[in-house]
């Protein structure tokens, strides 16, 4: 650590995924870290050590500097202004109801509830995924609302989490981005007081204006979802001629210009961030008049839902025309594994419709049984993932946890009615299950 750090106390504004891992990762990092929440039952959890999701190595991070007591909550905005001499806004940006757009109230509220008790210099720095032109709007209310006035400033940070993978994003980024009126600011000199660990560790640190700050992370979000949905539409192209598309993507991997990363065809993607912010990119870009330049983005969550559809239609094809009465094992219902997170998530989504169309589904998920249960209370559940096999005439392996992969595909067997499974995620080594007599088929293979 450099000998010119020096620890400053921070707020992190929204304890939700994001305020809960920042602040955590800011105590880690030596800085003395208030977390704010209007829920008193969330901060209550939190002090306690306790998260409301899950989120590898995150809850032994909090437990660890609630104790050190350089980490702790509170529901008082006033508080957090006399503590705070940086303000870090970490709350969600929603779709909105019936619309694509983000939905900005929760971050219009943090400048609303915390400026009117900023009463010396301070900076307030935006970390949520906003709609281009946010922070501009923003900062003059900032400035309006202040008793500091011009003295209370804006920075935006965007951030560039992988849910699993928070805490290592977030003490070990691939690069540091901040958006600033001005460079050379006191904006600028307090952000890199903060983040002087991780400038010491080279890290790549771009100084760039409002504007660029707020499009980076809805820029990569693009591109990542463009990258799964062509490779799923190649998928499509795979299924009408026979070629195998896991191949297909090897291939392409080796070129230093494709890369691998985000090439797996699949049942594509889902979660709470690709999918709302690529929406909420062309809603902005319609709003800009620029609505052409992002025209591409409707065929890649086209192509994105079209692989859910796919899945159904192979369900219904492996049970003879008709799901009507057949007991379907469904593994996995997180939208991706290592998390809990089940916002639009591909296996649940599929597992409906499949019991609309008259099948009866078990699902097992490692992790996100709890929330599966609450937002779909009419599929039914299995501890494990041999008990949501018993009977069944087919298993969708929909979420790639490594516990699935592990499964004895000869054990499995003996527990099914018809050894049929359909890997919708293109992992499960088919040569092994095939060699225990089931019939296997991926998306997207021949």
């Amino acid at each position: 650590m450099s000998t010119h750090f020096h620890p400053l106390r921070l707020t992190v504004i929204g304890t939700g995924y994001l305020g809960a891992t920042h602040a955590a990762c800011m105590a880690e990092l030596g800085h003395e870290v208030l977390g704010v929440d209007v829920e008193p039952d969330k901060i209550s959890a939190l002090q306690a050590g306790r998260l409301p999701f899950y989120e590898p190595g995150l809850a032994e991070l909090i437990s660890k500097h609630v104790a050190s007591g350089r980490l702790r909550f509170t529901t008082s905005y006033q508080e957090a202004a006399e503590f705070g001499e940086v303000h870090f806004s970490c709350v969600g940006t929603p779709q909105k109801k019936g619309e694509s757009g983000a939905d900005l109230r929760y971050v219009d509220a943090v400048i609303d509830s915390l400026a009117p008790h900023l009463t010396r210099p301070t900076v307030v720095v935006g970390k949520s995924t906003v709609p281009v032109g946010t922070a501009e709007r923003l900062a003059e209310r900032l400035t309006a609302l202040a008793p500091v006035g011009a003295q209370a400033q804006l920075a935006w940070n965007p951030e560039f989490l992988r849910e699993g993978f928070a805490v290592d994003d977030t003490l070990r980024p691939d690069r540091l981005v901040l958006g600033l009126q001005q460079e050379g600011s006191a904006a600028e000199v307090l952000l890199r007081q903060v983040y002087a660990p991780l400038l010491d560790a080279d890290i790549p640190l771009v100084i760039t204006d409002f504007s660029t700050a707020e499009l980076v992370k809805t820029a990569a979000n693009a591109f990542l979802a463009t990258k799964i949905s062509f490779i799923n539409a190649m998928a499509e192209v795979c299924e009408a001629t026979g070629a195998d598309v896991t191949l297909l993507s090897k291939c392409l991997s080796y070129d230093t210009r494709i890369g691998g990363r985000f090439l797996n065809a699949g049942v594509g993607f889902g979660g709470g961030c690709l999918p709302k912010d690529i929406r909420a990119f062309m809603a902005r870009a319609d709003e800009l008049g620029v609505d052409q330049a992002l025209a591409f983005l409707r065929e890649v969550d086209s192509i994105n839902m079209r692989r859910r559809d796919r899945m159904v239609e192979l369900a219904r094809e492996h049970c003879d025309g008709s799901l009507l009465g057949r007991r379907i094992a469904v593994w996995g219902a997180a939208f991706k594994p290592d998390s809990d997170d089940i916002r639009d998530s591909p296996a649940l989504t599929i597992a409906a419709r499949l019991q609309l169309l008259g099948a009866e589904v078990t699902v097992y998920d490692p992790k996100a049984m709890d929330n599966a249960r609450k937002m779909y209370p009419g599929l039914s559940y299995a501890d494990d993932p041999l008990q949501a096999a018993r009977g069944a005439h087919l298993i969708l392996h929909l979420t790639e946890w490594q516990e699935f992969r592990d499964l004895d595909p000869a054990a499995v067997r003996k527990v099914v009615a018809r050894p049929q499974l359909i890997d919708g995620r293109n992992v499960l080594d088919r040569d092994d299950w095939r060699a225990a007599g089931w019939t296997c088929r991926a998306l997207g293979r021949p």
